[in-house]
């Protein structure tokens, strides 16, 4: 318990300085981007943004369905990205948490200030717009962006449950090639499987420890 605590802390304490340092990057580059561009390369960016969030928010979930066995045997055929998408499921937890909380979430919030930007861009152009056709870009244009993250996140739910294999292994490719690119590990299988026979061999030492204490 002690340990499962001490690992849930440290990855808190990772994810949320990673979610801090990628939101002001995120609304820093959008907002220099956004300045002095037309609202319809705005509203371009936008939807952009939003489908960002719809396919991370695909991606987590069809990491935290995807079935493990079927990478056993293509990892031992060396197949390319088998490896990584063993790795990606084993670690469903934080690997969901960062595509659907960190990215999702940052998506989310970069989004409704674009969309923020972009009203305030539609209604410079239109030149003294009465403040009802104001409140109506603004309340409109917020509606359809919340109707197509709603919607699209939706649909993405039902495909990643469908073929959450398929969708852990193209994943994973990308895992391979960046590692191999970089010659970076991102998910450490081995490592893994030298963690679950400590803990078996500890778990053993233990309960012979309780039988001859026990015996005696």
């Amino acid at each position: 318990m002690i340990h499962i605590f001490r690992g849930s802390w440290r990855w808190t304490v990772t994810v949320t300085i990673a979610t801090f340092v990628l939101a002001a990057v995120f609304s820093v580059t959008s907002t220099v981007f956004l300045n002095g561009l037309s609202w319809g390369i705005g509203l371009c960016m936008l939807f952009v943004i939003v489908l960002i969030g719809v396919v991370f928010d695909a991606i987590g979930i069809a990491a935290a369905a995807a079935d493990e066995k079927p990478f056993h045997s293509m990892a031992s055929k060396k197949v390319p990205g088998a490896r990584q998408a063993v790795g990606i499921i084993r670690k469903a937890d934080q690997f969901s948490n960062f595509c659907n909380d960190v990215i999702g979430d940052i998506s989310g919030i970069v989004s409704g200030a674009v969309a923020f930007a972009v009203v305030t861009q539609i209604v410079l152009a239109m030149q003294n717009p009465t403040s009802a056709i104001q409140a109506g870009i603004n309340v409109l244009l917020t509606a359809i962006v919340a109707a197509v993250t709603v919607g699209g996140k939706a649909l993405g739910k039902s495909v990643a449950i469908s073929h959450a294999n398929d969708i852990v292994f193209y994943v994973a490719k990308v895992f391979y090639v960046l590692e191999a690119r970089f010659r970076i590990t991102f998910f450490d299988v081995r490592r893994e499987k030298h963690k679950r026979r400590d803990r078996k061999r500890e778990i053993k030492q233990c309960y012979w420890k309780k039988s001859t204490h026990l015996n005696s």
